[in-house]
């Protein structure tokens, strides 16, 4: 793997240190102030190099290993630069221990005199308005959900910022939520009759006046790509942005620069519609039989989406089944038709007048849809239990990055502990339109040769194999009886997910934690708790999952990672590198393996006395040629494939020998 010319490698150790890395010295404020504070080169090299990209209004992408602190590395630099600052992170979870516990920390350190703000999306803060309509309406969709409102009512009066996400009323995923919260379609703006005591809008005035703003990457995006749901108030004259777990960026940057229509989405504009007319004089004559239509059709269409379609996949692939172009068709008609009757209503309330405007927008949708497709775009479909969603993706977003970052004139920090292949940033730079960055590569100080074991098992099946995950089941449970459990194991499907929970739940003696069956945090609580719990988990358990200490000593991986095949995104993006002479496996597939597979063997190792086994079942890893590229770009763990070498690294955990 290449870089583009115009990036370059910073060397580690600075010449000269910069006020950064005194600071996190060892005669620095920190020093003092925690306990178990230690100097770090490392850290202090990151500091630096932030320090010198905020100064010089640069860019810099800088890979931190696990266990370098890079959280003090660039709350330091930020603290004291002067500069108005955006720093997102990549989960609402990490942005409140960022703000919440990190942030004071640093800012007791170093005395202060920096105002702050934390910025949610607009779901997690309480809409007065709708609220009050709900209660009013008693249209709630569960028994639940009634007791629920009245709790949320009662905190309303209490709270001073409105964030539910923070609140114990309710429950993560409670009914109540698009009840009690507003979305950029439904809501009123300065029409509202709550507008003056808006939690959002109080959030966003806060920000605005801030130094420092704290947000995460949905919102980060969200703002780029709508303007209307915030950008003009929160980004401008914003001088630098830290982008921390800068591996998701590329990912949830795609999907808020996508377009989309979703039977949500007309669920929510019926319900809407019908709680508005039915305030108005003549209101509900005028739209009951069109919003029927409306909700009729979108019945049909969803019952044509059966099981025989996969959960995603290609527009044409939906395009092939007549029944489904029928129902297209309809439910277009149905929009259509549902346009004039709320024009007729529009000028009699704002909640009508919002309305209206949903509809044109699901119209000009369909419109979309039903038009020739462009070239850097592909379009595709998802079902999701009982509804469906159709979206039109960008191809590429390099371009659109790009082209927001030279209208704002600011210093970019990317940093996360998995941005680079094999030692190479090429596949994050290109997606990301970074082809000007500074480039970092910091190693974790953690002493994986000596506190980790990497075993390869021998022999299993190849990954196709309908035996596979049995057979790996089998391989792998004598070293969960080495580990007394205290071990995740990651899937990288939902099915072999749920096999695996059943062949585990009917031989194993210890507490088995399955994704799905509580929330993520409430799950990881209960597995800290337990002591010697297995946890079963895929996708977002592959990373921004900590459990430090004896609780957590090994990780399985069942398979390498990689992207679905049949993804209609991946399809898309792959054949467009064909057509432009590259190698869709090499290019695309297997670096987002890699960076995926990095991110779940970082579960294993947290804190420095952490010490545990890491079991990646695939035999691809060693047996194909681009398993190196895995192996290489993983921590330094000695390698076995032995399962006795497993046995006696527990052995010498529980006698201390």
């Amino acid at each position: 793997m290449y870089e583009h010319p115009a990036c370059r490698f910073l060397t580690l150790a600075p010449e000269k240190p910069d006020l950064a890395s005194e600071l996190l010295g060892a005669d620095g404020p920190f020093a003092g102030l925690l306990d178990a504070f230690a100097p770090r080169a490392e850290q202090q090299a990151l500091a630096d190099a932030i320090d010198k990209a905020m100064a010089s209004g640069g860019t810099l992408v800088a890979e931190a290993g696990t266990g370098i602190g890079k959280t003090l590395s660039y709350l330091v630099p930020v603290v004291t630069s002067g500069l108005r600052t955006i720093i997102s992170t990549g989960t609402k979870n990490l942005q409140d221990q960022l703000y919440f516990k990190d942030l004071p920390l640093v800012l007791k350190a170093l005395g202060g005199g920096v105002s702050t703000a934390l910025l949610k999306g607009r779901s997690n803060y309480l809409c007065l308005y709708r609220m009050e309509r709900a209660r009013e309406s008693g249209e709630l969709p569960s028994r639940a959900a009634v007791a629920e409102l009245e709790d949320v009512y009662a905190w309303s009066a209490a709270t001073e910022d409105g964030d539910l996400s923070l609140a114990s009323v309710i429950s993560d995923d409670s009914g109540l939520w698009p009840f009690v919260t507003s979305t950029t379609d439904n809501c009123l703006g300065s029409e509202c009759p709550r507008y003056e005591h808006c939690h959002v809008l109080l959030a966003r005035k806060k920000a605005q006046q801030a130094d420092l703003v704290v947000v995460n990457h949905h919102l980060l995006f969200a703002d780029m790509a709508i303007k209307q749901s915030g950008f003009g108030e929160v980004l401008p004259g914003a001088e630098a942005f830290i982008v921390d777990e800068a591996h998701q960026a590329p990912e949830i940057a795609s999907r808020f620069f996508s377009a989309s229509l979703s039977a949500r989405k007309l669920n929510d504009l019926c319900r809407d519609v019908m709680a508005e007319a039915s305030k108005l004089s003549g209101g509900m004559p005028t739209v009951r039989e069109p919003v029927e239509a409306c909700k009729q059709a979108m019945k049909e269409l969803q019952a044509t989406m059966d099981e025989h379609l996969p959960e995603r996949g290609s527009w044409q692939r939906l395009l092939e089944r007549s029944e489904i172009r029928g129902g297209m068709q309809k439910l277009d008609q149905a929009i259509a038709d549902l346009v004039p009757a709320l024009k007729a209503l529009e000028s009699s309330s704002n909640g009508m007048a919002a309305c209206t405007s949903r509809c044109e927008e699901l119209q000009f949708m369909m419109d979309r849809l039903d038009a020739v497709a462009g070239a850097s775009e592909v379009r595709w479909f998802e079902r999701r239990g009982r509804g469906f969603g159709l979206n039109i993706t960008p191809l590429n977003i390099a371009e659109l990055f790009s082209d927001f970052r030279m209208q704002v004139d600011a210093a970019w920090i990317f940093t996360s502990a998995t941005l680079s292949v094999n030692g190479a940033f090429e596949h994050f730079t290109q997606q990301m339109g970074l082809s000007d960055a500074d480039l970092l590569r910091v190693e974790s100080p953690f002493d994986y040769p000596n506190k980790a074991l990497m075993w390869l098992p021998e022999g299993l099946p190849e990954p196709r194999q309908p035996e596979f995950t049995e057979t790996m089941l089998e391989t792998v449970t004598p070293a969960l009886a080495a580990s007394g459990g205290r071990a995740f194991m990651l899937f990288t499907s939902h099915r072999a997910l749920q096999q695996g929970a059943e062949w585990l739940a009917k031989r194993l003696d210890y507490p088995l934690f399955v994704q799905g069956e509580a929330p993520r945090s409430l799950l990881l609580e209960r597995f800290r708790r337990s002591g010697n719990g297995v946890l079963l988990g895929t996708a977002s358990f592959w990373s921004g999952v900590d459990v430090m200490g004896e609780a957590l000593s090994l990780v399985v991986i069942d398979k390498l990672p990689f992207a679905a095949p049949d993804d209609p995104v991946m399809e898309a993006r792959s054949e467009a590198l064909r057509q432009d002479g590259g190698n869709p496996f090499m290019q695309l597939y297997l670096p987002q393996a890699v960076i995926t597979l990095k991110q779940g063997a970082g579960r294993l190792i947290r804190d420095v006395g952490d010490r545990g086994v890491l079991v990646i079942c695939d035999p691809r890893v060693s047996t194909k040629g681009y398993g190196a590229a895995f192996l290489d770009s993983l921590p330094p763990m000695r390698r076995t494939t032995e399962l006795a070498e497993v046995v006696r690294f527990f052995e010498h955990e529980t006698t201390g020998d």
